[in-house]
């Protein structure tokens, strides 16, 4: 008897995004930006008594990037923030199309901010913000806002195709209940 576990099949062809590098390599420059970021400022505080003041800026910056790469990858592989009780209970179909219903309303919600932070970014400009650590225009930041969220529309959007893909018959085994490796299903 073998104990190796099997790999788990894929509960259609295509259900996995073809590319997530974007995301991907988004977040390893991201983290090792802030982890050479926040080094370097206790390097200089340890050794000056003093440190960076541009840091905490570009720190928060650095973290709200990564929460809507992070977000945009969630949403690519299906493992945004749901409640498992209703997504997956029911029939098959049923499971589908709240899948296919939670996908279109995640491209609902930020394609919604996507086009209404372009405003927040033509007043940052027109108006001449500027941040209130370095004092560089506010839209430096505030632009990326409008960029994310339509790559979170387009995974999103993406998501929904790849579900009505699916036949209504066909688990989704990257659910919380699927077997893992090496279970059974009751």
């Amino acid at each position: 008897m073998s104990t190796t576990p099997t790999p788990e099949p894929s509960s259609a062809p295509g259900d996995e995004p073809r590319s997530l590098r974007i995301e991907d390599w988004l977040t390893a420059i991201v983290m090792a930006l802030l982890a050479l970021i926040t080094f370097a400022n206790v390097l200089v505080r340890y050794f000056t008594d003093s440190s960076f003041a541009w840091t905490e800026e570009i720190s928060i910056f650095l973290m709200i990037v990564l929460a809507m790469v992070a977000g945009s990858a969630a949403v690519a592989r299906d493992r945004h923030i749901r409640i498992e009780w209703f997504a997956e209970g029911g029939s098959m179909a049923r499971r589908q199309r709240l899948a296919q219903l939670g996908a279109l309303l995640v491209a609902l919600l930020f394609g919604a901010i996507a086009v209404l932070s372009v405003r927040v970014v033509w007043d940052d400009y027109r108006f001449g913000e500027t941040s209130p650590g370095i004092g560089v225009p506010q839209w430096w930041y505030s632009i990326w806002l409008p960029v994310f969220s339509a790559l979170i529309t387009w995974r999103a959007i993406g998501l929904f195709l790849r579900r009505r893909r699916v036949p209504p018959d066909v688990e989704f085994l990257e659910g919380a209940d699927s077997p893992r490796n090496g279970e059974q299903q009751p």
